[in-house]
């Protein structure tokens, strides 16, 4: 028998309409026959199965894709094609003051975004000093939150979206803006979560991040699938993506051109302790990056005696 799936998308691709002015929209409405936009595919053929209970990370640069992907699965937004299939209730935390009502003071909108997640008054009642303390906001939980700073506005946010009894946690970047010790509470937490069953989707620019939590990972590229699989490799291929855009940026700059044709390491050679990595290991692989602007020469690994190791 088989994993249960949680999430399953089957060719989702998402369209949006782009107008160079507002009033072109309403001449398209009510003439039509005639395109007055263009269009910007955010998605394309993406096919995505997460069983229940994992963990997955998704990275790619900004604009890629990822957070329409997210939308999507927390049903935000409707594809423009393909199917998505999602089963439990999911708690999104998706850009920062989304779901909320500036107006409401933070009590009212833990209440009001309970309400839309699916609980009872009552429910929310009895999970309300939990949120609160782990939000850790004193007396501003009684003030609007047009007066909240970005900080304080995530950990109201995310004290809701994973006191709710979610079956799926969808965190979106938000975890940015909060400081250390309670993106560590964060993690805790989200541990706790994921160690008890839900099923997670993250996505960070923390390789780090990703690399321990996640079970797996996806790489989003211009609206694709550019890779999948275990974190570390899929980083790896990530990492190799972004220099070979900077290179790419950086091709023809003159202090690039100089720096590499300065570059006496140009033939691969590293020294380690003293020996040529290239000569006494033919078996190792060199991973280099960078434009050469700044470069490794030599690399030495000491004990506390100061001796070669």
């Amino acid at each position: 028998m088989g994993e249960e799936i949680a999430i399953s998308l089957d060719n989702v691709s998402k369209c949006f309409k782009r107008y160079a002015h507002p009033v072109d929209r309403l001449k398209e409405l009510l003439l039509p026959g005639k395109t007055r936009s263009d269009e910007f595919w955010a998605l394309r053929g993406i096919n995505l199965e997460i069983p229940k209970g994992k963990t997955v990370g998704i990275v790619g640069r900004n604009g890629s894709g990822k957070s329409t992907l997210l939308q999507i699965i927390a049903g935000t937004l409707t594809p423009t094609t393909g199917t998505v299939q999602v089963k439990g209730r999911v708690s999104a935390l998706l850009e920062l003051g989304s779901g909320f009502n500036p107006e409401f003071t933070g009590r009212q909108n833990v209440f009001f975004n309970g309400r839309l997640l699916g609980l009872s008054q009552r429910e929310i009642e009895e999970k309300f000093d939990e949120i609160a303390g782990f939000a850790d906001i004193g007396d501003f939980i009684d003030q609007p939150v047009k007066t909240y700073s970005s900080g304080m506005f995530v950990r109201l946010a995310f004290a809701v979206a994973v006191n709710v009894n979610p079956d799926i946690l969808i965190v979106d970047e938000a975890l940015a803006v909060g400081d250390v010790v309670f993106q560590h509470r964060c993690m805790r937490r989200m541990r706790t979560l994921m160690d008890s069953g839900v099923t997670t989707l993250f996505v960070s620019h923390d390789s780090g991040a990703i690399k321990t939590l996640c079970n797996s990972a996806v790489m989003i590229h211009d609206g694709k699938i550019y890779t999948s699989g275990l974190p570390n490799t899929v980083i790896i291929e990530y990492m190799k993506l972004l220099t070979e855009l900077e290179l790419e940026l950086d091709i023809g700059q003159p202090e690039v051109e100089a720096a590499k044709s300065s570059n006496p390491n140009n033939s691969h050679h590293l020294i380690c302790n003293g020996v040529d990595v290239k000569e006494s290991s033919s078996n190792i692989k060199l991973a280099r990056r960078g434009n050469g602007k700044a470069v490794i020469e030599e690399v030495s690994l000491l004990n506390q005696f100061e001796e070669y190791v």
